[in-house]
């Protein structure tokens, strides 16, 4: 868990105080009275000593006098290592980000003699998916590699960790393994994110604020900091600059394309988040009662590409117009009040939904459906959205919204259905909040997707918004693929209010619905994504991809109905993506909605075909699993496992022994299909996964438990005594009478003195 982290960390630091770098030198933490909660949370790319033997704790390059330190750290501490340097390179397209961090770090504080385990921690920004991490150190390189679940490996050789994966949503960490005092690890990370879109503007925000104590000890040392920023918006579009949190300095700019770089000598790490927001303008832009703009884009495959038919991609962006009408909202909530959802779940959607009524204009219209295993409803019609119904609705909520009993989507879904099965002049919308699993999942699909048959383009959209990790995020997915809405999810406590906002506004900003395409039919084959086409946001831009084979056409005409309810149309031209990997920038989203319809067909062969994105574009997926390679210096570096081996079933444990390599099995990086046993006993929401003790490291040894840090603030008979009772009878017994005896030649206030300096 985090809290765990933050406090192996809190207690790496207090033994940090061991370390001796020269006069007015010496390492301290910071005031633990100033500091905010989850502080040592890290807010950019860090790297850890794992200590359990704080015996071992001492500056490789200056050693010193270190009393002993009796016992071992459970969990272990973890030292925040010094950094050399660090460097960025980002690279936007569309609306995915693709960066790379660099950075060299110094185990500063593990005497030359012994060694310990490392722990890498990379905080991501919006929805980030790891992709891949490279790390030298000592003779020896790591990479990581992803294989499919199913592969065949030796596990009695392989190094079973269960370790690594997410520390809390956002926040990936990975062990290194024994490294020593002294050494320099080299570490390169790569992730993609997505960019929000808000107003016109894409913004980019990725942690990259270091704290002070990974700053070399010493006045006027100068430190290099790199950042190259590199932004590709797609063809007859201009990119303009807004704003951004470091001074980068513009090295070109050409039609759709920008680069940008900053680099500086600096006293002190960047303590701010790198930020960066561009509005994207079109050349060809009439004056007209829209500034939608749009853009085609067509990529053959590389040589490498599993999938040998032509890719696809369309684009709609919904432009900077405030002024620009949305369709009138009919939207019905269905609220998960089962007894899981008891405390901060509930009165995080108590606080979220009250903020989204408030947002509703006077023609809006809306009910409210608590449900469990029964239903409670605000109305058994649509109301308009007054003052007063809204004030109504926020009583109603704080007396019906008690947490409690099971969970039974399907009846308060056939309930919203019926609600909006007359709705004229608006895009009716079913807005879905769960934290939990239900046994009949595949049944509500299927009776959603007929009913879509049914009533075409006036079925409502159904957006849904799962909590935790007991609800299955792919049903979830599924009935938002069906219902032409949006999915969002949140995986931690803190972030269920905003992530809610974000869902309602892009689901209830509606600028052009019913979108249709002309000419994809012709293609002799042709695989979109998604299948059914949602509408257009003023909240987020519409991104539609896929592979075809035949002649595509010259252009494509896209229409759709504005909510003046006058006809929509735009022709794209196509465009050849030169400088865009259409392929790697729209995997994401192919891996999350083949998932969702390889888990609603339970299809084997649509599950072997996400594993072959996930391989051949690095992202992980629920159906492949990470590990970490290891190479000695002197043999052959590893060779990323292509989609050709993948496609010939190779066996990774053959390669990884005919090359002398050893291998370190990490903990799946997926969230799986839910777990509908854990919602039927009411479990409280899971939010992200329990950080293990390091497997990996040393047995700790419980003689002395969690004694060892306490003793290290302080190192004297004092803390002896007080730390006693937590030790067994002989230590304790050894202890009392070192105590008595240092009492007897008045060494007790010296010991303190002398400790506590360092």
């Amino acid at each position: 868990m985090a809290e765990e982290f933050v406090k192996s960390v809190e207690e790496g630091l207090k033994l940090s105080k061991r370390i001796y770098f020269g006069k007015d030198h010496s390492v301290s933490a910071p005031q633990q009275s100033v500091m905010e909660k989850n502080s040592h949370l890290p807010t950019s790319p860090m790297v850890y000593a794992v200590i359990s033997d704080p015996s071992v704790v001492d500056n490789p390059d200056i050693p010193s006098y270190q009393p002993h330190v009796h016992g071992r750290c459970d969990p272990p501490a973890l030292i925040p290592l010094h950094m050399k340097e660090v460097s960025m390179e980002v690279a936007c397209y569309l609306d995915t980000a693709f960066v790379s961090v660099s950075g060299l770090w110094k185990v500063h504080c593990v005497m030359r003699s012994r060694s310990c385990f490392c722990r890498l921690v990379v905080p991501m920004g919006e929805q980030g998916s790891v992709l891949g991490v490279e790390v030298d150190v000592s003779g020896r390189s790591y990479s990581t590699q992803l294989i499919a679940m199913e592969e065949k490996m030796d596990m009695g050789k392989a190094a079973k960790t269960q370790d690594g994966g997410f520390l809390k949503p956002q926040i990936f960490t990975l062990p290194i393994p024994q490294v020593e005092g002294g050494s320099i690890v080299s570490v390169k990370i790569s992730w993609s994110q997505k960019l929000i879109y808000n107003s016109g503007q894409f913004s980019l925000g990725i942690p990259f604020k270091f704290p002070e104590f990974v700053a070399s000890p010493g006045k006027g040392i100068s430190k290099r900091e790199k950042i190259m920023l590199n932004v590709s918006s797609g063809t007859g579009t201009e990119i303009q600059c807004m704003k951004a949190s470091h001074p980068l300095k513009l090295i070109r700019k050409q039609v759709g394309r920008l680069a940008c770089s900053y680099e500086a000598d600096v006293f002190a790490w960047s303590h701010t988040d790198f930020s960066f927001s561009y509005a994207i303008i079109s050349k060809y832009l009439q004056e007209s009662s829209s500034d939608i703009l749009g853009g085609l884009l067509l990529q053959s495959p590389s040589m490498q590409d599993f999938d040998q038919r032509e890719m696809f991609c369309f684009y709609l962006f919904p432009g900077s117009n405030q002024s620009r009408k949305v369709f009138r909202k009919e939207v019905v909530f269905l609220i998960d009040i089962s007894g899981s959802m008891r405390g901060r779940p509930i009165e995080s959607m108590k606080n979220a939904l009250s903020a989204a009524l408030s947002k509703l204009n006077l023609e809006d219209s809306f009910s409210i459906i608590a449900f469990n295993e029964e239903t409670f409803l605000f109305s058994s019609s649509l109301e308009l959205a007054t003052k007063e119904t809204i004030e109504k609705a926020t009583q109603w909520m704080q007396k019906f919204f008690v947490a409690g009993g099971g969970t039974n989507i399907l009846l308060p879904l056939n309930q919203a259905l019926g609600m909006l099965s007359n709705t004229f002049d608006s895009v009716p919308l079913i807005i879905l909040i769960t934290d939990g699993a239900v046994e009949d999942e595949r049944h509500i699909c299927d009776l959603v997707r007929s009913q879509v048959s049914n009533r075409g383009s006036r079925f409502p959209r159904i957006s849904t918004f799962g909590i935790g990790t007991y609800c299955n995020h792919y049903f979830l997915q599924v009935l938002a693929l069906i219902g032409r809405g949006y999915y969002d999810a949140a995986y931690c406590p803190d972030s269920i209010d905003i992530r809610f906002q974000r869902l309602y506004t892009t689901a209830s900003s509606t600028i052009l619905a019913n979108i249709t395409i002309d000419k994809l039919d012709h293609l002799e084959t042709n695989e979109v994504y998604p299948r059914h086409i949602p509408d257009l946001s003023a909240g987020s831009p519409l991104i539609v991809s896929g592979r075809y084979q035949g002649e595509f056409p010259d252009s494509l005409k896209v229409s759709g109905l504005l909510a003046d309810m006058s006809n929509f149309t735009i022709n794209l031209k196509v465009q050849r993506a030169k400088e865009i990997p259409l392929d790697k920038v729209v995997a994401k989203k192919q891996i999350d909605m083949l998932t969702a319809q390889a888990w609603l067909s339970q299809s084997k062969e649509l599950e072997e075909k996400v594993v072959k994105i996930s391989i051949q574009s690095s992202l992980p997926s629920e159906y492949t699993r990470m590990v970490l390679l290891q190479t000695e210096r002197g043999k052959q570096a590893f060779e990323s496992v292509g989609i050709q081996e993948v496609l010939h079933n190779l066996d990774l444990q053959k390669l990884v022994d005919s090359k002398g390599r050893k291998i370190i099995l990490l903990r799946s990086l997926g969230y799986g299909f839910g777990n509908s046993t854990a919602t039927a006993e009411n479990k409280p929401p899971r939010f992200g996964e329990p950080l293990l003790s390091d497997s990996v490291a040393d047995p700790i040894v419980k003689a002395a438990s969690n004694c060892c840090t306490k003793l290290c603030d302080c190192w004297c008979g004092m803390c002896c005594i007080r730390t006693c009772s937590q030790i067994n009878e002989q230590c304790a017994i050894v202890l009392t009478q070192l105590c008595a005896a240092l009492s007897c030649f008045g060494c007790l206030s010296w010991c303190a003195e002398v400790c506590c300096d360092f």
